[in-house]
């Protein structure tokens, strides 16, 4: 059973700051939709990318170019965002879930832009397209019983980027 906390704690605290990856989620709820339903939700691991501590109520990371920009289009569009992080030692099971409202801004205008790039994604080849800033309304910590078990080797670089299954682009709606 999960616990809910109303800032991130201690312990949550140091298994992001050790996370190698972590997963954002966010929603489009009604987008071209007469019944205010969601449309669309996106789940975008983050690897490579360290997810900083600002404080207790914040988090933010640098946001490189990739497949698309839902993260920035759905909090621009007041959407919840949730990140998730679990924690894969065997002796370390465990989920922490940050929900709140982010935003997103050009590193050029980001007041945390400067702190963030002392520890850039050096292993992503491409573009740094802006900051995403995490207003964190509550947190919850969960026993990670379905994580499995698994080692971090590296992180990807653009070159062992595999393309098995980019297959032909989906039209995107408009």
């Amino acid at each position: 059973m999960a616990t809910t906390y109303s800032c991130i704690t201690d312990e949550q605290a140091e298994m992001i700051r050790n996370a190698p990856l972590f997963f954002v989620g966010t929603a489009d709820f009604g987008a071209g939709n007469a019944h205010n339903a969601v449309d669309a939700v996106n789940v975008s691991p983050k690897g490579g990318v360290p997810l900083h501590i600002i404080s207790p109520n914040r988090v933010a990371y640098l946001d490189y170019t990739g497949s698309g920009n839902e993260t920035a289009r759905h909090s621009e569009a007041g959407s919840p965002v949730t990140i998730m992080l679990c924690a894969f030692e065997a002796e370390n099971a465990g989920i922490v879930r940050l929900y709140g409202h982010a935003r997103s801004m050009p590193t050029e205008y980001s007041p945390l832009a400067s702190m963030l790039l002392e520890q850039p994604a050096d292993e992503i080849s491409l573009p740094l397209r802006q900051v995403i800033d995490v207003s964190v309304e509550k947190t919850s910590t969960s026993c990670g019983y379905g994580v499995p078990v698994m080692s971090f080797e590296h992180e990807r670089t653009v070159g062992d980027r595999g393309r098995l299954y980019k297959g032909q682009p989906v039209p995107q709606r408009g």
